[in-house]
């Protein structure tokens, strides 16, 4: 971080914080959201058989088999797609857009504001207050770059289409991050599909798919933008099993499997949201593979927790969150963790616990 003031480094320092540093071996997984143990059977057979492949540069015949598969998915062109290492590399790139001032709708993802930071961007931070709903008037006029999930992580809120809409300005780029955008059955607030020239969407593969070792993703947008985004982009940036994983998990197949998935993650975060609460634990409603919840005793809870080997994400490294936040990833072992925190003198009247 050379370079940077002392202020600075140490935004980007808590900005770089990701749950899986909350997560020891055998630990029971609640704070990193990659939704499944490792990749479906299919999957697994497809990158294999790219194995033999690697003595090779990724070829233009597999960026292409990508491209057309992401643009087959929402209905785009081959020019308005562009193939990711994660959706985190869209970030690392937005300072390419040459931004004089932006806007990150907070609590969000922070790799938007480490990235931003650490190229010298001027950053106002929209903190939002709970329900953490948008308000798009909070957004400075000057602002001519808007970073917004949908939905957001850590909150879970799902934004409106309309709301999204909202923040577009003339000479103004909004960058909407989708990563978990296919986890919402239909999709219906998805910008993924329309094809705006101010307005830049970025999705991942990563997390619905347990790519987290390979990285996966890709933006969509007007081929200007993505021109400008990948001006100073290193050769070959994208590998040829991510371009395989891109190309298989966009194909009509996957995508069907990914919304029954979606469709059985809806009940499952139901009945975890319900158990929570039933242990005294505060939801943010939202929909998404994750649950924000809140308790005056959250860093007691997280430590117990972990001193039963389970793991939790915290969030006081999330500008608008404080340390009486918690984040779980929705899974079907749901009950354990409630189980664990109902277990806890956390959860007795307060002033009980001595």
């Amino acid at each position: 971080m050379a370079g940077l003031d002392q202020s600075a480094s140490a935004r980007v320092s808590r900005a770089r914080y990701h749950g899986d540093q909350d997560v020891l071996p055998g630990m029971l997984d609640f704070a990193v959201n990659v939704r499944h143990a490792q990749p479906p059977g299919w999957l697994l057979t497809t990158l294999g058989a790219r194995l033999a492949d690697l003595a090779r540069y990724p070829s233009s015949a597999d960026v292409h088999a990508a491209q057309d598969a992401i643009a087959e998915r929402h209905g785009r062109s081959r020019s308005e797609v562009l193939p990711l290492a994660g959706a985190a590399e869209g970030f690392a790139l937005l300072s390419n857009l040459r931004p004089r001032r932006a806007a990150i709708i907070a609590p969000s993802f922070t790799e938007p504001e480490a990235a931003l930071t650490a190229a010298g961007i001027p950053i106002h931070q929209v903190t939002l207050e709970p329900p953490f709903t948008l308000d798009t008037a909070q957004v400075p006029d000057d602002a001519d770059l808007v970073v917004v999930g949908n939905p957001t992580n850590p909150t879970s809120v799902l934004h409106t289409r309309e709301q999204l809409l909202a923040l577009r300005r003339p000479g103004r780029i909004v960058v909407v991050d989708e990563a978990f955008a296919d986890s919402v059955p239909g999709e219906p607030e998805s910008l993924a599909g329309d094809a705006l020239p101010d307005v830049l969407v970025l999705r991942s593969l990563t997390k619905t798919w347990a790519l987290a070792g390979l990285r996966v993703g890709y933006a969509l947008g007007s081929p200007e933008v993505l021109a400008r985004l990948t001006a100073q982009r290193a050769h070959w940036p994208v590998g040829t099993l991510q371009l395989t994983a891109i190309a298989a998990c966009c194909s009509p197949q996957a995508v069907a499997e990914a919304a029954a998935d979606a469709t059985r993650l809806v009940a499952v975060r139901a009945a975890m949201v319900a158990g929570l609460e039933t242990v005294g634990m505060a939801v943010v409603a939202g929909q998404a593979p994750f649950v924000l919840f809140r308790s005056p005793d959250a860093e007691w809870i997280r430590n117990r927790l972990r001193d039963n080997g389970i793991a939790i994400r915290r969030c006081d490294s999330f500008v608008g969150l404080d340390a009486t936040y918690l984040r779980a990833a929705v899974r079907p072992e749901w009950s354990r963790l409630v189980e664990s925190i109902a277990e806890t003198p956390a959860c007795l009247p307060t002033g009980s616990r001595r």
